[in-house]
């Protein structure tokens, strides 16, 4: 089965036949403390609320890397998606320089000019009230 609302507009569609998708992660190494679900705030000892609280932060030159590789890659962010989502969520940081990009590949999806419909607005020549015939 094969669904075209997927991806880009449209633009790409999605063939569900390759469905469950799978994601395998190498060296996959998660932080954390365990917690009783029914504390407020969890009891960790202070080496890993550190540990996780520096894995939390990116360097500025991280940073840098991430937005060249968001430029050169991304090709749809919902943050922007302006026929789905009217209102910006919650959230989302909206980077104009970023909007803009997206805008240009998609325009209608990251809210560039709308779609116009013009079904039943056209006039036949033979349609003028004087009887005449354009030409």
């Amino acid at each position: 089965m094969f669904f075209r609302w997927a991806t880009n507009g449209g633009k790409y569609g999605v063939n569900y036949k390759y469905a469950p998708y799978i994601a395998r992660f190498s060296d996959l190494v998660l932080h954390g403390c365990a917690v009783d679900p029914i504390e407020q705030f969890p009891k960790c000892d202070e080496g890993a609320i550190e540990y996780i609280r520096a894995a939390q932060e990116i360097s500025p030159s991280e940073r840098a890397k991430m937005e060249v590789f968001r430029r050169r890659h991304m090709t749809y962010s919902y943050c922007y998606d302006r026929t789905r989502y009217k209102v910006s969520l919650p959230e989302c940081v909206v980077n104009p320089a970023e909007a803009q990009r997206l805008r240009v590949y998609d325009p209608v999806t990251f809210g560039g000019i709308p779609r116009r419909h013009r079904r039943g607005k056209h006039r036949s020549k033979r349609s003028r009230t004087d009887g005449t015939v354009s030409t």
